[in-house]
């Protein structure tokens, strides 16, 4: 992911650019940062959560929506884009547009190579801002793991790791549960998954 060299932008100046773009960025303090794009890889593993976290949650409060919605962190005013969304109950969005959500219960990172410092550092801080958000998760590309953050009564963050394709990982926020090997379904763990450079 790098910044574009523009000057500062005001967040409308951000939107307005973002929803003429044909190719998604991120805003943060007056910078707007091109998304790297996707793998394959990737790709089949955010495919399969949403798949499965959808099955899970039909006709229940909670809804799955793709890495097509902005997530704002009203806190720091980061505009994002989370791999997985998950909403519980009514969606609340800044404006007519309805194309950025305030209010997530969850969120998933898919890690890659060019972004994951940012996913564990940076991004992880930040969502733990949002005041809906109950837990995220990092879900790794290249072994069957995954890291499930989940806020507790007293506001401190616990982690549980979910390793091995006959483990299941409990979305504990939403009441879902999910097999590693249906999270990992069809992934080839013996190809290189790959890297874009950040500069």
């Amino acid at each position: 992911m790098s910044a574009q060299p523009t000057s500062p932008l005001t967040p409308e100046a951000y939107l307005e650019i973002e929803r003429a773009a044909e190719s998604k960025s991120e805003y943060y303090n007056g910078r707007m940062y091109a998304m790297a794009g996707t793998t394959f890889r990737h790709g089949l593993i955010v495919s399969n959560l949403s798949r499965g976290l959808g099955n899970s949650l039909a006709g229940g409060p909670c809804s799955v929506v793709t890495s097509d919605l902005r997530v704002l962190v009203s806190a720091s005013g980061l505009y994002t884009y989370p791999d997985v969304v998950v909403v519980c109950g009514e969606p609340r969005l800044t404006d007519v547009w309805m194309d950025t959500l305030l209010n997530p219960a969850l969120l998933i990172e898919v890690l890659s190579p060019s972004t994951e410092a940012r996913d564990r550092g940076f991004k992880s801080s930040q969502y733990r801002t949002i005041d809906t958000l109950r837990e995220y998760a990092l879900v790794s590309q290249t072994e069957s793991r995954v890291e499930v953050y989940s806020r507790q009564p007293n506001g401190r963050w616990i982690l549980s790791e979910a390793t091995g394709l006959d483990v299941i990982c409990q979305f504990e926020s939403i009441n879902c549960r999910m097999a590693l090997s249906e999270i990992y379904a069809k992934v080839n763990f013996t190809e290189d998954p790959g890297s874009t450079p950040t500069p």
